[in-house]
């Protein structure tokens, strides 16, 4: 009788760091996502469009890079959005006031990659918890017309106590202009009238976010 064919042993990945992800490569989490495994032919991939996009933030961007297949920029994309509605989650079952750096992680990953300015808003109920965030208005590279009547029709709409505001720089520079100011001034004029308080204006700009409240301007 002939002997049995001698069986391979199971094929293995290398395994994510004891610690979790931050010990993981982002060449090696790349290959993860986007192939399921990280043999030669997978990181191989990672690293090449890696490598064409300068890093994992325009990888991920709000276009399709070159070197970068559609449909795996896609699964990227899904993936970056699925992250940020993890962070609202997070977000809407805690009291913003006492979860500023959960406010901070949801802005941030909202709002950093957007190729103009867009504003937003956080609506929060008395209990400080969230009841809904909404971009209400996209501009251009520099500014974004921003109507405050709209936004008390949408917090009223929404029977909101207070509002966080939020938008983005996409210069990178995230210090707040006097536009900046004097914006938020009329808004927390408007909505005072309709007894609707303004907790906090932030400023998006790459992974930088200024607080208008943790300088003493709110």
């Amino acid at each position: 009788m002939p002997a049995a064919p001698a069986r391979r042993p199971p094929r293995t990945e290398p395994a994510i760091g004891s610690d979790g992800l931050p010990s993981t490569s982002s060449q090696q989490l790349l290959a993860i996502a986007l192939d399921g495994r990280q043999g030669p032919a997978a990181l191989g991939r990672a690293g090449r469009e890696l490598a064409a996009c300068g890093g994992l933030r325009r990888l991920i961007g709000p276009e399709a890079p070159l070197g970068v297949a559609p449909a795996r920029w896609q699964r990227l994309r899904a993936m970056a959005e699925l992250m940020r509605r993890a962070a609202l989650e997070e977000l809407t079952e805690r009291d913003v006031l006492t979860s500023p750096a959960a406010v901070r992680r949801f802005l941030v990953l909202w709002l950093r990659d957007r190729p103009a300015e867009c504003f937003s808003v956080v609506f929060v109920d008395s209990q400080h918890r969230v009841i809904a965030a909404r971009e209400l208005f996209r501009g251009t590279l520099t500014q974004t017309a921003v109507y405050p009547r709209e936004v008390a029709r949408q917090a009223l709409q929404l029977n909101a106590a207070a509002v966080i505001l939020a938008h983005n720089h996409p210069s990178g520079v995230a210090e707040p202009s006097t536009a900046d100011r004097l914006l938020t001034d009329a808004l927390r004029a408007a909505l005072g009238q309709l007894d609707i308080a303004v907790l906090d204006h932030l400023i998006v700009a790459g992974n930088q976010c200024v607080s208008f409240a943790e300088r003493g301007w709110l």
